[in-house]
């Protein structure tokens, strides 16, 4: 049975860090494009990162660039996100998302249909 949970979320205060886990099971992460998504209360999910298979490729959107990394372990199956400098705008529920291979390209990856399998979230909240 696929199946991604992500852990980390919490409640920080502006200008605090955070590094939120996503651990599979199921199925090798190696093989997947992955990548994070977040939605902010009252807003639709948007993407804000992903990583290649092998991790030699990564895009990041404008919001969280310069602040947040993506990076994978593939021995330990799992994917991190590492946020600094939190802004109250970056309370949302987090959840990672993962695809095949074809996905990390700059023309797919922001799209939820480019992903299979989806984790429950983690809340993360920003005060400031």
């Amino acid at each position: 049975q696929v199946r991604l949970v992500e852990s980390g979320g919490d409640s920080v205060q502006a200008g605090g860090s955070l590094t939120l886990s996503c651990a599979a099971s199921g199925f090798t992460l190696r093989s997947r494009c992955m990548a994070w998504f977040r939605q902010a209360p009252g807003k639709e999910r948007e993407a804000i990162t992903v990583i290649s298979t092998t991790g030699a490729w990564t895009a990041y959107t404008a919001p969280v660039k310069g602040r947040f990394t993506i990076r994978r372990d593939n021995a330990e199956n799992t994917l991190y996100l590492q946020m600094n400098t939190l802004r109250s705008e970056d309370t949302a529920d987090y959840y990672c998302a993962a695809g095949p291979a074809s996905s990390c390209a700059s023309y797919t990856w922001t799209q939820e249909s480019s992903y299979n399998d989806w984790g429950q979230g983690t809340h993360v909240t920003v005060s400031s």
